[in-house]
């Protein structure tokens, strides 16, 4: 199946909303935004499949227009079913300035003999803010499956100003390299990452604000460390999905709360 979707925000009178949205199946998008005069923008993102299927393409395009503000919800976890070829997903995001947008889907859930690859491209002008999150677990843990995915590929890359500051590359290939090993992820079985990038924020203060934030969450290690640009990079491990999920989410709204006099759009 070869699927797109496109979502197109704009601000005006102190309000944003929805220009313009094409989708096709399995993707369906709902406002839920409760207060239509409010200056941020509410979307569900919502899918009639039940995941992601072998040979499944899916093609998504975001474009926040200056100063609009966009608050994107994910409907569940993203399930990778068993695949004997591939299944593709590339994501564009393009932030006009001044916009803001965040983006921390549901945990991925890659089933055994699963083969995914992920590219995400952040397009950021001046000004803007960014808070982008996401959580791999290891499969269905409590049947068996760990680790029995065939592949998992996810690039992420960041621009600002058309240059590219920030650019992840994750590969896993259990039957090449065992993620339990030495060097890997050892005894842990599920990882999370987040970015923040904003121009007007201490990150210097912000960073042991994030660590204090997260010494009581037992079972995990996590770092951050300064993003080449203003900005930083939280990286987690852990064994639950729902705890590093929730990490995630916890961190962001500290990151709302701290720029409560620009509104940032976050995700649960």
């Amino acid at each position: 199946m070869i699927a797109g979707l496109s979502i197109q925000a704009r601000h005006d009178n102190g309000i944003t909303f929805l220009k313009e949205c094409y989708c096709d199946p399995p993707f369906k998008v709902a406002n839920i935004t409760e207060d239509k005069k409010t200056h941020m923008l509410r979307l569900m993102l919502m899918s009639s499949s039940p995941g992601v299927l072998d040979a499944d393409e899916y093609k998504i395009n975001i474009h926040l227009e200056q100063n609009s503000c966009l608050q994107l919800h994910t409907q569940s976890y993203q399930r990778l079913f068993a695949m004997k070829q591939q299944a593709d997903q590339h994501t564009k995001v393009h932030l006009e300035p001044g916009s803001s947008f965040c983006f921390i889907p549901h945990p991925v859930v890659p089933h055994k003999n699963s083969n995914f690859r992920a590219c995400t491209d952040f397009y950021l002008a001046g000004d803007c803010s960014l808070i982008f999150g996401e959580v791999l677990t290891c499969g269905r843990k409590l049947n068996g499956e760990i680790f029995s995915f065939s592949r998992y590929h996810n690039i992420t890359r960041v621009y600002i100003n058309d240059k590219l500051v920030i650019k992840e590359n994750l590969l896993m290939e259990p039957s090449l390299i065992d993620p339990e090993g030495l060097g890997e992820m050892q005894e842990f079985t599920h990882q999370a990452s987040l970015i923040y990038l904003d121009e007007k924020v201490d990150i210097k203060e912000l960073i042991p604000q994030i660590l204090l934030l997260l010494q009581g969450q037992e079972n995990i290690k996590l770092g951050i460390t300064a993003a080449p640009a203003n900005g930083l990079i939280l990286r987690m491990l852990g064994q639950k999905a729902e705890q590093l999920f929730e990490s995630l989410k916890l961190v962001a709204s500290v990151l709302l709360q701290m720029k409560s006099e620009k509104p940032i759009a976050y995700v649960i």
